[in-house]
This record gives C-alpha cells, structure tokens and sequence, in this order.
C-alpha cells in the first residue's frame, strides 16, 4: 500500500483506541501503524495469518461472527472490502455498538448507505444511519 493511502486512513482510524480490522488477509501495513501509534488493533481473517507483534490476530468470520472478538472494539473496520461483506459488517458494527468503517474493491460501489471520506489515493466509507 502507498504510504501516503496508509497514514492516511491510519491518521482517520487513530481517533479510536481499540480497532478490529476485518478480512485483514496479507495486508498488515494499517494494523501495523496503528499498534505503533498505540492502538489496541485486532485483525481477523477467515484463514489463519501470521500477525507482526504488535497485532492480534483472530480467525472468524464477520458472515457468522464470534461477537466477543468485536465486543470491546470502538471500530471495525475493512480495507478493500467485497460488497458481499458490506451488509454484514454494518450488521456486526451495530450489534456490538462499534462504529464501521470501510474501503471498497477497487471501483466496486458500497452495498449500503454511506457517507463517503474522501482520503489521499482511496475512499473510506461511513455507514450512514443509526
């Protein structure tokens, strides 16, 4: 990822003490900085993944999540993530009362209601509503 598009969305996440980041797959390069500016950060993937030090990593699966992995979280957020995902992360968001946020696939459209931010070399998108 450039470095200009993760201290960017870095900068924008920071806000929040304790993050999840979901569908973290091989990309570290945001969970990473967080935990280096002294974020609480957890990445889930569906598949096991070697997480650098600073960051925890769970398997689950956000389309039937273990809520406690999320429970304390001030954020969930996905980087790059598919529409089919979108839905069920707001679900998931709502359910533990942490916010969402999100990127998308390349030119793919959210699949729910958002308010778009937009970041050096990237959008990320806020769910809109309650």
């Amino acid at each position: 990822m450039p470095r200009s598009r993760r201290v960017a969305l870095a900068d924008r996440l920071a806000e929040y003490d304790t993050l999840v980041e979901v569908g973290v797959g091989q990309r570290w390069d945001v969970a990473r900085t967080l935990a280096n500016r002294g974020c609480t950060v957890t990445a889930t993937d569906i598949v096991d993944r070697t997480p650098p030090a600073s960051v925890t990593f769970v398997r689950d699966d956000i389309t039937a999540p273990d809520r406690s992995v999320y429970a304390d979280a001030d954020v969930i957020y996905a980087l790059r993530s598919p529409p089919e995902l979108h839905r069920s992360l707001v679900r998931l968001g709502r359910s533990v009362d942490a916010a969402v946020r999100f990127t998308t696939l390349g030119t793919d459209p959210p699949a729910v209601p958002v308010d778009p931010v937009a970041l050096p070399g990237t959008t990320l998108y806020v769910p809109a509503g309650p």
